[in-house]
């Protein structure tokens, strides 16, 4: 998944661009009742290519998209389709931390590589489809085939924890106090170890060897106002590879939860810890209710090339999706606490504030912060 932000357009594409031809024959699909609409686009750079009975097709493409009506767009999930059942022919842009009012523009890239089946067109076609945009207000219009809405609220939702946390450093300490904490987020980032992890819907070792495989029990972190609690956690454990995770979780809020996802820390056998992905789980959970959740696949952890020796994992609830729609995300941990700090991390949002700063320097961040 792609994660773009808001930019500006003066100079973005030439009219000549726009009107560029290409090997493809692009549909834009949006409803007669879509809040935006395309008003230019550029496909001259895709390329296709035949490859056994298939048809590749590199896109290199961007549109001019405008929002239509009142509501500011804060997030867009776009569906690019060349084969809906042909592995390999669908994928998805997303864009967050949008700030779009009524008549205004924004651009989408998109690159990736589609597959198609061969045939007798001389032309390879490729569909673009809304799966859903987000409102300022939260409401939401779309097919949500791909549950974009509740992966748009959750990142919109951070955004706004972040931001205000931003804004009231910026407000209480002035410029220098907001350089302050963003080169401490920085910092932190650099120091955490990075860690690859491969997860495969199968096991990869045999049921034999998995049964005789170490199993390791899940310690937790605890977010204050956690809705849902991890009572318990175990683990498959051989070398650097993680089988069938098991907890038992209960629900300690008033609303039913629909969704959960906790998410990993690992350690290894030196003491370093790995913020490894996470476990996320449809639920039907009633509040006081119990029940667990797994995962029949397998997660192979290296770091820089190397295997992960596993020696101990740490478990805490990410984020929580109530039945009626809302959700729950952990406050800002204090910068005093070190373990929920390195399990919370870098938010998409804090990573594009960073991003400006670097790139634009420490006043337009504050302007940026101002824009909300």
């Amino acid at each position: 998944m792609y994660m773009l932000t808001k930019i500006a357009l003066t100079g973005l594409l030439a009219a000549s661009v726009l009107c560029a031809q290409s090997p493809v024959d692009p549909k834009i699909e949006f409803g007669a009742d879509s809040p935006i609409e395309v008003i230019g686009s550029n496909w001259g750079e895709t390329k296709t290519t035949p490859r056994g009975g298939a048809m590749v097709i590199d896109l290199k493409s961007s549109l001019i998209v405008k929002n239509r009506q009142p509501k500011r767009i804060r997030a867009l999930t776009l569906v690019v389709l060349a084969q809906d059942a042909t592995a390999g022919g669908k994928g998805s842009i997303s864009l967050a931390s949008l700030s779009v009012a009524q008549g205004e523009t924004f651009p989408i890239k998109i690159d990736m590589r589609l597959l198609r089946p061969l045939d007798n067109s001389n032309s390879a076609q490729v569909r673009v489809k809304i799966d859903g945009v987000l409102f300022d207000d939260l409401t939401f219009y779309g097919d949500n085939h791909l549950n974009s809405h509740r992966s748009m609220v959750l990142w919109e939702m951070e955004a706004r924890r972040d931001r205000k946390y931003f804004k009231s450093v910026l407000e209480a300490k002035g410029i220098d106090g907001l350089e302050e904490v963003i080169m401490a987020s920085t910092a932190r980032e650099k120091q955490r170890p990075k860690v690859d992890v491969q997860f495969a819907r199968g096991n990869s070792m045999p049921s034999s060897a998995i049964a005789e495989a170490n199993p390791v029990k899940f310690s937790f972190l605890t977010f204050p106002e956690a809705p849902v609690e991890l009572l318990s956690g175990t683990v498959k454990v051989s070398a650097n590879e993680a089988h069938l995770p098991e907890f038992t979780v209960k629900n300690n809020s008033r609303l039913a939860v629909r969704y959960l996802d906790i998410g990993w820390i690992v350690k290894d056998k030196d003491g370093r810890e790995f913020v490894a992905g996470s476990l996320p789980s449809d639920v039907t959970l009633n509040p006081g209710a119990y029940s667990r959740v797994g995962q029949t696949g397998s997660l192979k952890f290296t770091s820089g090339g190397k295997p992960v020796a596993i020696q101990a994992m740490i478990g805490f609830v990410k984020n929580v999706e109530y039945a009626n729609g809302s959700v729950w995300i952990p406050q800002r941990p204090a910068s005093s606490d070190v373990e929920l700090s390195r399990a919370a991390g870098l938010s998409p949002e804090e990573q594009r504030l960073i991003d400006i700063r670097q790139r634009r320097g420490l006043k337009a961040l504050a302007e940026e912060l101002k824009k909300f």
